[in-house]
């Protein structure tokens, strides 16, 4: 786009009516490429069923082992039960695979937002969005709006806890990488470092053989293990979203992916049609509220 004016300065030294000519004739076109390009581009890439994802004809959809519920059921993130597993599906569909063109793959929590190559297209394991976990990835829209939530045992010290600052003097854990871990230490301040575990098994063991007061997860986390799970343990509250957008869970793609923009429009257009708001009822209705920690 720079020859144009290089060419029309030379006209007006002297330069012959037919190099002006051609230099007016020839100027236009790239700039009509230029702005025709993108959009095609974009068309091109996010062709239904025919995005250029890791294995050709296949969508590869990564999350954690074990696959915890509400999240999952059973499990097996591949039988489409649980909240994530239903997103997962829908997503794929919007993209134009059905449920036999879909690959699951186990992928460690961490390494999943980790610098590096990714062998997924996607990967949905409540990532919560952030600016820190964006220097390394690419996120999806949000397509759960979340809050974290403190478990504690029944007729314990800590689970008399209404305030944050009844918390700072606990012995408090929570998964390694995680915005519970973050919550710790960012809101909570403990005057005990928290313990930190590679899995929620861990800190749910933690809590029930009393090496911890309490640990930290997501709220509907917190509702299926004080359900299922550890039933003498009990939500003690849950904390208040920090800023003034909330947070939320994104899918998790490779950094700077070319399958980002389709996969934000999928999830953008299931939340606009309700379908995510109708997963999110049949597999997450009982997470419905707990006390807010202030």
């Amino acid at each position: 786009m720079h020859l144009a004016p290089r060419v029309l300065r030379r006209a007006v030294a002297g330069a012959t009516v037919a190099l002006l000519a051609t230099a007016v004739g020839c100027a236009p076109q790239p700039e009509e490429k230029a702005a025709s390009a993108p959009s095609g581009s974009r068309a091109s890439a996010c062709a239904k069923g025919k995005l250029a994802t890791e294995t050709s004809g296949k969508l590869t959809i990564a999350t954690d082992e074990p696959a915890y519920e509400p999240w999952f059921k059973d499990g097996k993130p591949s039988n489409g039960k649980g909240f994530e597993s239903a997103v997962a599906y829908a997503v794929a569909r919007q993209l134009g695979y059905d449920k036999s063109a879909v690959v699951w793959q186990s992928v460690p929590f961490n390494k999943a937002f980790a610098p590096g190559a990714k062998t997924f297209d996607f990967d949905i394991n409540q990532v919560s969005i952030s600016d820190e976990r964006k220097k390394a990835v690419d996120f999806s829209s949000g397509y759960y709006d979340v809050r974290q939530a403190v478990i504690a045992l029944k007729g314990s010290k800590a689970a008399e806890a209404t305030t944050v600052a009844d918390l700072k003097g606990l012995k408090l854990g929570a998964q390694v990488g995680t915005t519970s871990l973050d919550y710790i230490d960012d809101v909570v301040k403990p005057t005990r470092d928290a313990a930190v575990y590679a899995k929620n098994d861990q800190a749910k063991s933690a809590l029930k053989n009393g090496q911890v007061d309490a640990i930290v997860v997501d709220l509907p986390t917190a509702f299926y293990i004080t359900a299922a799970e550890v039933t003498d343990a009990e939500i003690v509250g849950q904390f208040e979203n920090q800023g003034a957008a909330p947070e939320q869970f994104g899918l998790v793609l490779d950094k700077g992916s070319a399958l980002t923009p389709c996969v934000t429009a999928a999830v953008d257009a299931l939340r606009k049609d309700g379908a995510l708001a109708k997963i999110e009822q049949q597999w997450l209705s009982d997470a419905v509220d707990a006390p807010v920690l202030k």
